[in-house]
């Protein structure tokens, strides 16, 4: 046993393993208190004790002693301790239930005056429900309806309840038990919606970050100070505006990072099929309540009504709290207030929709059937019958087409042919090929500075990438350089060359230093000692950048290597000599300008073929085995509305990153013939009348809408609440993510016809 920092008595490193890898396996429990944990201490704590089979063959790494356990990193305020927005699970932070929390503690302590990040297991979901950790509460600002400038944040659960809320302010704001009250949300527009039910939870009640709740008090007289004040309680008509204005010119208030939603429906609220059959009540003859894949109808009616809203011509703007309530019920991810995809909540509305408005009540069971060398016209034609057999709503009428999928074995030259539905097309961008990264060279020559360079690598490229670019600029040999991030004051990690850039993220500081294959590299911590006043005992802990220091072999003696240390610290006695590095050319170079691509580039790329990952590889039925086959896309028909997806976000176990590219795209006459196989096929032409965009970097940002008016074909911006005209010149930017187009002619999507010519490309027989 060994005395931690700070903390207790400590069990050797292969107890702790088996004592903590049990209790991480810990389901979640509503109710329960879990911990964050920094993941930069986690992962030093991992390697200490070889808790992953591949960290020094499960042994661990003595001279990674990872210290008291410090969160510092997942704090925006070192004095308030309050947590950095947009913390990711697994990249930022871990999760440990309470008992592991407390033998963490026990065994190494915590840095002093920091408190433990605990937080409550909520329960999500309506019909399906699924369990998770409440990392950022809910704060709520506080007033009563006689002083509404004196507000008070305070933080919630989204699983407390509106009379928890109540039981808070009574107690703020000292108002006797015996006293009557309600409760308002108040709104940035001064108006309010009254909070009526008590045992609504706070995410049921769809209260968002920010909110300002309001407390009003009874009379003496029975009367509420606050009557025929212009409270509204209407579950959409929660805005004081009672001028006309323009159908469909209707802003939607942002309830709390809702931007996302908004830019969404306004988008789908400006697609002239759809919206007419909802303004013509032609949905309520077709809402399916029993469909067991849809939502009671429910979520067609809190569409229907909102839309209703936008397009009656009596408001400026609406609030879609009731909307976003519904859709919180069904599809829990949507049910916080953080920021989320814009097209991720088409894609679920969309299909909402089809399933609370499919006029199949009863779908049949069908059997799938190869293709077997049939024409593709044959095979398509079967497929999309097959589709309308179980799929008919005017989701399929208006936004499905359909997928051309072919396989090839690389082996016996099987051809696999597909056809399958499809509602929106996600289209890939060219990607960059390469990105750039600061890194700073730290010399072995201990008299010279340390120099920060910008070099270009590979986007997916190795550490021995980095060391061959910045070899070329440095003059360094690639050979000679060990990379190494720091975090902690020592060295965090020694990259091997064949590693993966991506395992480097954004915020590591990366460190290649000279080495040579005469020299020894060793690494040196600096500590001071420190006493703890709570027990007058004394310890030390580390400070300052660590050093790398390379040793002549014939030279690796006790007493040289005392000679080397000390001239190397000798900086330190000189803090801004310390701190010192000098800034290479390569920083002040100007960066190059985004490319532009051309929406046609998108859609050839999404049709070129590709080869199978050996980690995705295909069950080949004629080798009976899985094989690297080769696929390709080809659209075979198209619908009434296509709705374009651009992939600009890219997501993966260490690398999180948005491309910024312009993509050119048609405002009208946007040409899609030539792109379907279908040999029937007739005009694809189409006209763009809608565009949700986002603004700033991934997880964050903003969206918005550029939309056409049905009415008198104007274009409009959205931005959330407001509403203002637009100019087609406007419309193009790097912000566009979803495009909206409409067909021009007005012929019915036409199933997939008889033969006349085969799709370029692959033999299929």
């Amino acid at each position: 046993m060994a005395a931690a920092e700070g903390g207790g008595a400590r069990p050797d490193t292969a107890v702790q393993r088996a004592e903590l890898r049990a209790l991480l396996a810990t389901a979640l429990r509503p109710g329960e208190a879990w911990y964050l944990v920094d993941i930069c201490w986690f992962k030093q704590w991992k390697k200490f004790v070889g808790f992953d089979s591949w960290d020094m063959f499960g042994v661990g790494d003595p001279s990674l002693f990872p210290g008291p356990v410090d969160n510092s990193g997942l704090f925006s305020d070192a004095e308030t301790q309050s947590l950095k927005e947009h913390l990711i699970d697994e990249l930022d932070y871990v999760l440990v239930p309470t008992e592991a929390w407390n033998k963490l503690v026990a065994w190494y302590g915590c840095i002093g005056g920091q408190r433990p990040i605990v937080r409550k297991v909520v329960e999500y979901g309506l019909f399906v429900k699924h369990c998770k950790v409440e990392v950022y509460l809910l704060e709520l600002k506080l007033c009563e309806s006689s002083d509404p400038d004196n507000v008070i944040s305070c933080h919630f659960s989204k699983a407390d309840t509106v009379a928890t809320i109540e039981k808070e302010m009574r107690k703020l704001f000292n108002i006797p038990a015996e006293k009557e009250t309600r409760l308002w949300n108040r709104y940035m527009s001064n108006t309010f919606e009254q909070l009526s039910k008590l045992d609504s939870t706070v995410q049921d009640a769809g209260l968002y970050h920010g909110q300002i709740v309001l407390i009003e008090v009874k009379n003496e007289d029975d009367t509420w100070p606050r009557q025929g004040s212009g409270f509204v309680c209407n579950s959409y008509n929660c805005e004081d505006s009672a001028s006309l204005s323009q159908p469909g010119l209707c802003g939607l208030s942002n309830l709390g990072n809702t931007c996302f939603m908004n830019s969404a429906l306004q988008c789908l609220s400006n697609t002239p099929p759809l919206t007419d059959y909802f303004l013509e009540d032609k949905y309520e003859a077709e809402i399916n309540q029993n469909n067991p894949l849809g939502m009671r109808g429910e979520i067609a009616e809190a569409y229907a009504e909102l839309i209703k809203q936008i397009w009656s011509g009596r408001q400026s703007h609406v609030a879609p709290r009731m909307f976003k309530t519904q859709v919180g019920r069904f599809a829990p991810q949507f049910s916080g207030y953080q920021q989320q995809d814009s097209q991720e909540l088409l894609a679920f509305l969309l299909d909402g929709l089809h399933e609370d408005l499919n006029r199949v009540k009863k779908k049949p069971y069908l059997e799938l059937k190869d293709a077997n060398g049939r024409p593709d016209s044959v095979v398509a034609k079967e497929a999309w019958e097959n589709h309308r057999l179980r799929n008919d709503s005017i989701i399929v009428d208006i936004f499905h087409g359909l997928f051309k999928s072919t396989l090839v074995c690389p082996k016996c030259s099987k051809v696999s042919v597909t056809f399958d539905p499809f509602c929106y097309l996600t289209l890939p961008l060219p990607l960059r090929r390469d990105r750039l990264m600061e890194v700073t060279l730290v010399y072995a020559d201990p008299q010279r500075r340390p120099v920060q360079y910008r070099v270009v690598v590979p986007m997916m490229g190795a550490i021995s990438d980095l060391c061959e670019s910045l070899s070329k600029i440095s003059g360094v040999p690639a050979e000679n350089m060990v990379v190494t991030d720091v975090y902690n004051h020592r060295f965090h990690k020694i990259f091997q060359m064949d590693e993966g850039l991506n395992h480097i993220m954004p915020k590591d500081d990366i460190f290649p230093s000279e080495d040579g294959s005469e020299y020894v590299t060793l690494s040196v911590y600096f500590r001071e000692k420190t006493v703890r006043q709570s027990s007058n005992t004394s310890g030390t802990v580390l400070f300052g950048q660590p050093l790398l220091i390379s040793v002549p072999k014939h030279k690796l003696t006790v007493d040289h290597l005392y000679v080397v240390v000390l001239e190397q610290i000798r900086l330190l006695f000189d803090e801004q000599e310390a701190q010192a590095f000098e800034k290479h050319s390569s920083l002040l170079q100007p960066q190059k300008k985004k490319a532009v691509v051309a929406l046609r580039d998108c859609i050839e790329l999404f049709t070129t073929m590709e080869t199978l990952g050996e980690h995705d590889p295909w069950y080949c039925p004629n080798c009976k085995k899985h094989q690297q086959a080769t696929k390709k896309f080809d659209l075979w028909s198209l619908p009434k509305i296509l709705v374009v997806h651009l992939k600009r976000f890219s997501y993966s176990r260490y690398w999180r990153d948005k491309l910024d590219t312009v993509v050119e795209f048609p405002i009208r006459g946007l040409n899609m013939s030539e792109f379907v196989c279908d040999p029937r096929r007739g005009s694809y032409v189409y006209d763009l009348i809608a565009v949700s965009n986002h603004y700033g970097a991934m997880g964050v940002g903003h969206y918005t809408a550029y939309a056409k008016n049905k009415v008198n074909d104007k274009w409009y911006y959205f931005d959330d609440s407001s509403v203002s005209v637009a100019s087609e010149d406007q419309i193009v930017t790097k912000a566009a993510y979803v495009l909206f187009y409409q067909r021009r002619n007005s012929e019915e999507h036409m199933a997939p016809s008889p033969p006349q010519e085969e799709c370029d490309g692959m033999d299929t027989n």
